[in-house]
C-alpha cells in the first residue's frame, strides 16, 4: 500500500510571504489579507482539497540586515505589513469541519502562561485543530521592538525554548486533571478543586505558580511543530516535536536532516514514527507543460531580486549587498538562522561566489523543493520526494492567491488520489489523529510533555 502524505498550504497573515515582488501580478489576491473574506474562502478551498492544515508563519520585526536597514523590506512587502496569525483562526474554523490550523508563536520575547490560555482557547474552539508551531526569533529589530539592545544569542534561545515548553506542558498536561471539570449544579461544583493545581514552577527564565486558566481542550496540548534545521534545531525538534518544517533544499540535506532527527529522536526515547517530517514546496501546475511554463515566465518577470535578498538576509544574517560579486561566500556562524547561512556555503556541494548565490536567489524556487509541469508531472516530482528523502509531506506555498492553491487542490490532489498518496475524505476528528491515527488525540506517552501528567486523584 503506498505511503499516504501530509499536506499543508503555507501562508502568512501579510502582503509578501515567499514570492516576492509577485503582489503585483494582475488577479493576485495578497492585498486582501485585510479581508477577513480572504481567510475564510482560502480555509474552504483547502478543505475541498483535503489538506491536513493551513500553516502560518509569523515575523516579530521588520527585515533589516540587507543594506543595513529596512527600506528595502518595507519598499518590496517582504513580510511586512504583517498582522497577527493567531485572530484568522477563529473565523477559519467557522467556516469548516475538518481543516487544521498550525500557528506560529515565537518563544524568545513573551511569556509562556498567556500563550498556554490562548493556545488552549483555540484547541477549544476549533474543537481540537489546532497547532503550535514553536520558533525562536533571529531579527535584530524583533529584538529591539521588545527592548533589547541585540539578538539573543542563538543557542541560549533555545534553552529558554527548552523552559517555555516546560512551563507549557505543565499548564496543559499537569493542572487540571482527567475529570477535574464535574459540573455539578446540584452541589454548585463546576470544577473539582482538589484536581485542579498549581505547577509552581520556577526556573532560569520563568517563574510560573498557576494553576492554567483554561480547563482541558481535546489535545490538551496542541500538535507541536517546529520548523529549525540547525544543529540545535535538529535536537529541538528530535525531543518536542511532532512535525517537523524541515529547511535544506535539496534532496541530499533533506534526507540527511530526515535520519538525522529520526535517529536523535530514538536516542530520546520516542518512537520515530511519532514525527512527521514537512518539506517546502513551490509547484506551478498547468493542464498542459506549455501553460505552466508560460506561468512561471510571467511569474519570473515580477519576481523581486531585492525582496528576496532583504529576505535571505534576515535568515541568514549575510548582507549580500557588502560583498564583492566574484567573492566566494564562506560560512560564518551567525545568531539568525544557521540552515539559511548553510545553504550555500557549507551544505552547498562547492564553493559558490556571491554572484551565484544571488542569481540563484533570484530566480523563483531557487532555494527548495520546485516543480513545473503538468499534474502527473507534479505528482511524480512528489512521489520521488518522498522517496528519496523518506519526509512525509509538504507544506505548499503560494506564487499567487488563489490561483497557486487553487491549481494544487483542482488538478494535482485528484492526481495523488487516483495513485493512492492522498486522503479522499477526512476520517479523523483532531489534527493529531489526522496526523497519527483515530483515538490518539493526546501526546503519546513516550513524549517528554505527557511526564507531567497527573495521576487521577482519589475521592
Amino acid at each position: 500500500m503506498a505511503k499516504k502524505i501530509h499536506l499543508n498550504a503555507f501562508e502568512m497573515n501579510c502582503v509578501g510571504h515567499i514570492a516576492h515582488g509577485l503582489w503585483r501580478y494582475p488577479g493576485n489576491n495578497r492585498h486582501r489579507y485585510t479581508d477577513i473574506r480572504y481567510w475564510t474562502e482560502l480555509a474552504r478551498l483547502l478543505e475541498r482539497g483535503k489538506f491536513d492544515a493551513l500553516f502560518l508563519a509569523d515575523v516579530l520585526g521588520v527585515y533589516d540586515v540587507y543594506k543595513q536597514g529596512e527600506e528595502t523590506a518595507i519598499r518590496e512587502a517582504v513580510q511586512v505589513p504583517c498582522n497577527d496569525p493567531f485572530l484568522v483562526v477563529p473565523p477559519m474554523a467557522l467556516a469548516t469541519q475538518h481543516l487544521g490550523f498550525a500557528v506560529t508563536f515565537s518563544t524568545t520575547y513573551e511569556k509562556p502562561f498567556a500563550h498556554a490560555r490562548r493556545m488552549s482557547t483555540l484547541d477549544h474552539l476549533t474543537k481540537g485543530r489546532i497547532a503550535w508551531n514553536v520558533v525562536t526569533s533571529y531579527l535584530p529589530g524583533a529584538a529591539r521592538n521588545f527592548g533589547l539592545d541585540g539578538m539573543i544569542r542563538h543557542d541560549e534561545r533555545y534553552e529558554i525554548a527548552e523552559e517555555y515548553l516546560d512551563v507549557s506542558y505543565k499548564l496543559w498536561e499537569g493542572s487540571w486533571e482527567d475529570g477535574a471539570v464535574v459540573r455539578d449544579a446540584e452541589r454548585g461544583v463546576y470544577a473539582d478543586p482538589d484536581k485542579v493545581h498549581l505547577i509552581s514552577h520556577e526556573g532560569r527564565y520563568f517563574k510560573v505558580p498557576g494553576p492554567h486558566l483554561s480547563e482541558p481542550s481535546l489535545q490538551r496540548t496542541p500538535v507541536i511543530y517546529q520548523a529549525g534545521s540547525s544543529a540545535r534545531g535538529r535536537a529541538f525538534a528530535a525531543k518536542h516535536a511532532e512535525a517537523v518544517f524541515l529547511g535544506g533544499g535539496s534532496v541530499e540535506a533533506l534526507r540527511r536532516y530526515a535520519g538525522d532527527i529520526r535517529r536523535q529522536a530514538a536516542a530520546c526515547g520516542r518512537d520515530p514514527g511519532h514525527l512527521k517530517l514537512m518539506a517546502g514546496l513551490l509547484a506551478i501546475v498547468g493542464r498542459t507543460e506549455e501553460e505552466a511554463c508560460r506561468k512561471l515566465a510571467d511569474y519570473q518577470a515580477l519576481y523581486s531580486v531585492e525582496g528576496v535578498l532583504a529576505h535571505y538576509g534576515g535568515g541568514s544574517g549575510y548582507d549580500l549587498s557588502a560583498y564583492d560579486p566574484e567573492d566566494v561566500l564562506e560560512y560564518a556562524e551567525t545568531d539568525h538562522g544557521r540552515t539559511a547561512a548553510a545553504q550555500f556555503t557549507k551544505d552547498s556541494p562547492r564553493p559558490k561566489k556571491v554572484r551565484e548565490v544571488v542569481e540563484t536567489l533570484g530566480t523563483l524556487g531557487g532555494r527548495g523543493l520546485f516543480v513545473v509541469g503538468t499534474p502527473e508531472q507534479v505528482a511524480d516530482k512528489i512521489e520521488y520526494w518522498v522517496e528519496e528523502t523518506g519526509i512525509d509531506g509538504f507544506n505548499v506555498t503560494q506564487i499567487v492567491s488563489p490561483d497557486t492553491l487553487r491549481d494544487f487542490v483542482e488538478l494535482v490532489v485528484p492526481e495523488l488520489q487516483r495513485r493512492g498518496l492522498f486522503r479522499e475524505e477526512y476520517e479523523e476528528e483532531t489534527l493529531r489523529e489526522r496526523l497519527f491515527g483515530r483515538g490518539i488525540r493526546r501526546l503519546p506517552e513516550d513524549h517528554p510533555g505527557a511526564a507531567y501528567r497527573k495521576q487521577p486523584t482519589l475521592t
